[in-house]
């Protein structure tokens, strides 16, 4: 597969073009990774709203029935609650690994086993989060690209 970039006025529309004889899963990726990179999440922080690319989000976790995005140094609140911020993200690299929290899957170091069936992942910051039993098949599945 060739890739060629080509620079255009302000003027114009912005566009990834693919194209290709089928439509696989890995132009599915594609696609998927290039709109994930165009989400953004409203958070709170300081009483500042601030746009948080959704690539800069390492997890969505819900506390004591408030909602909070991690990122590499900030932790910002948002008004979503979980489980909409599951579906609004069904089409990019998060994932549900718990009742209270979303990983971004591209954010993960590596997977290890835990206690009684949980995994932990590891994420590039070095902080570890677990992923309960009942989404590690989940899991699995999405690191394995099925």
């Amino acid at each position: 597969m060739d890739v060629a970039i080509e620079q255009i006025g302000k003027e114009k529309k912005e566009l990834v073009l693919i194209r290709c004889y089928a439509v696989t899963e890995e132009v599915r990726e594609i696609e998927a990774f290039v709109k994930s990179r165009q989400g953004m999440l409203t958070g709170v922080k300081d009483s500042k709203q601030y746009k948080i690319p959704l690539l800069d989000i390492y997890y969505i976790e819900s506390v004591d029935g408030r909602t909070f995005l991690y990122t590499k140094e900030q932790v910002y609140e948002t008004s979503y609650r979980i489980y909409e911020l599951e579906s609004r993200l069904e089409r990019s690299h998060f994932l549900r690994i718990s009742k209270s929290m979303l990983l971004n899957l591209l954010k993960i170091r590596f997977v290890k086993p835990a206690l009684n069936g949980r995994f932990t992942a590891v994420l590039q910051t070095g902080e570890e989060v677990i992923i309960s039993r009942n989404y590690v098949k989940k899991l699995k599945t999405a690191l394995r690209g099925e």
